[in-house]
């Protein structure tokens, strides 16, 4: 019987998210270990957050940009672990059609997104250690302010083209995804009929991408280091490659865990496997972000403990007056 693309995707009205098959007491296990996972990533990275909006010190493209970077991780860790959470409590674990492809492209968007950060702190460090003197002419509010722009669109508008494509792929069979997520792999294998044209366009995208700004991360790093070297100061090349190796630790946990996911999707890796490398990029890179560069950023530290110190000293302020009324 022949059965049309657009009925055929409309027989699946709601995808069944395995997530982590397991005993009902390793679930609870699991969503309290997540559930402390999530709320240490969101104060975390709120915290830089604050801290760049709050201290004037910090009003500079390096931090405006690390400032964004962490938004961008709470909104991205956002759209897969409430959902995973709510999962690993529920019985039936469904999620419907329009709300899997939506995960799906927010996920996935604001990954690039993150990607095109990790390029645009590259270049920003490139021009501060290398272009010294031409630093303020070149990064301007302006330019500062359309990379940021630049940065969280971009992943939105070409991100569109594989969700669409994989969204009208014909769905007619199982609907059950053995994944925590909705991810583009599983859901290309659920299909009636085996898309190679979709596969090669999503395969390529990612390949291009990925390595595109991988490599341009390398390179801006690689320039940033000679330079350094080159530096007759010692004070001066311990502070650009402390700031350089917080800045690579974050790349190379982003871009490794990434690459061996996603440029060959088509190549049979176990899914326990393809589960523990998602939950590292999208739920343990986000954890890490935030204590590497606060760790690592003298000026960072002095601005954390500026405004929970001074939270703190307000705190101990008014139990003072309570105390003497």
């Amino acid at each position: 019987m022949n059965v049309s693309s657009t009925e055929a995707t409309s027989s699946v009205s709601h995808f069944i998210l395995m997530g982590f098959p397991s005993s009902p007491q390793m679930q609870l296990l699991y969503f309290g270990l997540f559930s402390a996972v999530y709320t240490l990533t969101l104060m975390g990275n709120a915290a830089i957050v604050c801290a760049v909006r709050w201290d004037w010190r910090l009003h500079t493209p390096m931090y405006i940009f690390l400032g964004n970077f962490s938004l961008l991780e709470i909104c991205y860790v956002t759209t897969t672990v409430p959902n995973m959470l709510a999962n690993l409590l529920s019985t039936s674990k469904s999620i419907s059609f329009v709300n899997c492809f939506a995960q799906f492209y927010f996920f996935f968007s604001l990954g690039c997104d993150e990607g095109l950060f990790l390029c645009i702190m590259a270049f920003d460090r490139y021009l501060a250690i290398c272009r010294p003197l031409h630093y303020p002419h070149i990064m301007t509010k302006q330019l500062y302010t359309g990379l940021a722009i630049f940065g969280w669109s971009c992943g939105f508008i070409v991100f569109l083209t594989p969700v669409v494509l994989i969204s009208h792929l014909p769905y007619c069979g199982p609907n059950t995804i053995n994944h925590f997520v909705c991810d583009p792999i599983p859901l290309m294998m659920l299909s009636c009929s085996e898309d190679t044209t979709t596969q090669f366009i999503y395969s390529t995208f990612n390949a291009i991408f990925m390595i595109g700004t991988f490599l341009f991360v390398l390179c801006s790093y690689a320039l940033v280091i000679v330079a350094v070297l080159r530096m007759p100061s010692a004070t001066g090349k311990r502070k650009a490659f402390s700031t350089c190796a917080s800045h690579l630790a974050v790349v190379i946990l982003f871009f490794g865990s990434v690459m061996v996911m996603y440029i060959s999707p088509g190549s049979g890796r176990p899914v326990k496997m393809q589960k523990i490398v998602t939950l590292f990029y999208s739920v343990i890179t986000p954890l890490c972000n935030p204590l590497i560069y606060s760790l690592r950023n003298k000026k960072m530290k002095t601005a954390l403990r500026k405004i929970f110190g001074t939270e703190c000293d307000i705190h101990k302020l008014s139990i003072r007056i309570k105390f003497h009324h």
